[in-house]
């Protein structure tokens, strides 16, 4: 059970630093930190099936916050966006070769 305790506490962790991140206005970091507690939370439900009764209630109730805070942070991050939309513009010196010196 330690081995789950400490993947939550790492998704826990990770989330912590996509709220001080997003807190902040850094949502790329925060966004970086939301992947990883994704991944680690991921791991939990891998292993859920190989847990007992007593390790499942647990686990289950300690990642209960943790999904909900991972949850507000995620929502409270803007998309991400392009910052322009079109087509390339051409330019001419780019295949010009250099002028002798």
């Amino acid at each position: 059970m330690d081995a789950h305790l400490k993947l939550l506490a790492d998704a826990s962790l990770q989330v912590s630093a996509a709220e001080e991140a997003a807190g902040e206005g850094n949502f790329q970091v925060a966004r970086d930190a939301i992947d990883q507690a994704v991944v680690g939370l991921a791991a939990l439900r891998e292993a859920w099936p190989a847990m007992s009764g007593p390790e499942r209630q647990i686990v289950g109730a300690a990642a209960v916050p943790v999904r909900a805070r991972l949850d507000a942070v995620t929502a409270a991050i803007p998309k991400a966006s392009a910052l322009s939309v079109g087509t390339p513009v051409e330019d001419p010196e780019q295949e010009a070769e250099p002028e002798a010196a």
